[in-house]
């Protein structure tokens, strides 16, 4: 017989570990950001490099997103494919295997947008298009370094020297500028994460005018994430944000710009085995909570997770009430969006009971 929860069922029969959303919880996110940011009338278009989810998109495009970003291009080959095409994928697309594959992927979906940082990168992308026979120039946007140093062109002539040279391909079309500053989203100091986002934002948009001054029709300016997107639609010449964690949060965020959102996405567990007066041991180790940015939480204040190998974790505790063999425990992840891609399903409910099934459409998409 194949496991197979369905919906209607209370979650206190699912097996274990089972990632699960509380919907009411959820939901209030989505509302939260919406009636922060659409105000505005900066374009939401939310990172779904932390759902990889197609049915989540919708949810948030119905909500009053437009579009939305992934990271990897195998990313964007799933959600496509699943019919979800308004997508900028963040990462540069570099080395002949990931061209081609953006090749074919562009041939079918003439909405999808790229980004690039550097002349070579540009090249290559131009040279496969214009051998592909297809016509119409792909969107292309202009990475820069606005201060995390993980990808993207320095500020000034670099950018401006990369910025002709894609204009003088004939497959790709300029549209705009990226510039993520990741190096910000858990500055726990919410003044001192105000103050360097809007130098970051200095540097974004006084570049994007560059451009236009040199003669660049510069649409699209997109930037930000959970922890600075409140901050970046404040900026005159931003037109964009991309946030994606705030949808369920985890502990890492959750601790730097506090409780606005709420926790809404656990992984359920259950307590195996006695270890101790005040130990237990669960069915929820490294394979099920990532620990790159420090260790899960039990959602029950008290109890203290430790990492016990691929398949188990510990809950110690001094003065809570005693956890017993077959007893059920929330964990909150510490990174939500590598935790999600351990995951197959998503078990969204309600105040207990299960009222949707979503796939994670994209995991273990990472080329």
């Amino acid at each position: 017989m194949t496991y197979s929860p369905k919906i209607g069922d209370p979650i206190s029969t699912l097996d274990t570990p089972s990632m699960i959303v509380d919907l009411d919880l959820m939901e209030s996110n989505i509302s939260k950001l919406m009636s922060q940011l659409l105000p505005t009338g900066i374009n939401i278009r939310p990172h779904l490099k932390t759902t990889k989810s197609v049915i989540l998109a919708r949810k948030l495009n119905a909500a009053g997103a437009k579009g939305g970003c992934v990271a990897k291009l195998s990313e964007a080959e799933v959600m496509c494919e699943l019919g979800f095409t308004d997508l900028l994928i963040t990462c540069e697309i570099i080395g002949a295997a990931k061209v081609k594959r953006l090749v074919e992927l562009f041939r079918k979906y003439r909405s999808i947008k790229i980004v690039v940082d550097s002349e070579g990168g540009a090249s290559a992308i131009n040279e496969a298009l214009e051998k592909s026979g297809i016509g119409e120039p792909i969107m292309t946007l202009i990475d820069l370094d606005v201060g995390l140093h993980r990808t993207g062109v320095q500020a000034g002539e670099p950018a401006l020297k990369l910025a002709r040279h894609v204009v003088g391909l004939t497959h790709l079309k300029l549209i705009g500028v990226q510039g993520y500053e990741g190096h910000l989203q858990h500055v726990h100091n919410r003044e001192e994460r105000k103050q360097m986002c809007l130098e970051s934002m200095a540097t974004l948009t006084q570049t994007a005018e560059a451009f236009r001054e040199d003669g660049h029709n510069i649409e699209v300016v997109t930037t930000g994430g959970t922890g600075t997107a409140e901050f970046c639609v404040s900026v005159p010449g931003v037109t964009e944000v991309q946030p994606g964690s705030f949808l369920f949060m985890d502990t890492d965020y959750r601790n730097a710009v506090g409780t606005f959102y709420s926790n809404s996405l656990t992984i359920l567990s259950t307590v195996i085995s006695k270890q101790g007066q005040k130990c237990i041991t669960i069915d929820a180790g490294l394979k099920s909570l990532t620990t790159d940015s420090g260790l899960a939480e039990c959602k029950t204040v008290g109890y203290t997770y430790g990492v016990l190998g691929d398949e188990h974790g510990s809950l110690s505790w001094t003065d809570s009430p005693d956890l017993n063999v077959g007893d059920r425990v929330e964990m909150i992840p510490s990174h939500i969006d590598p935790t999600i891609n351990l995951h197959d399903f998503y078990y969204a409910h309600r105040k207990g009971v299960i009222e949707e099934i979503w796939a994670v459409d994209a995991r273990g998409k990472v080329q």
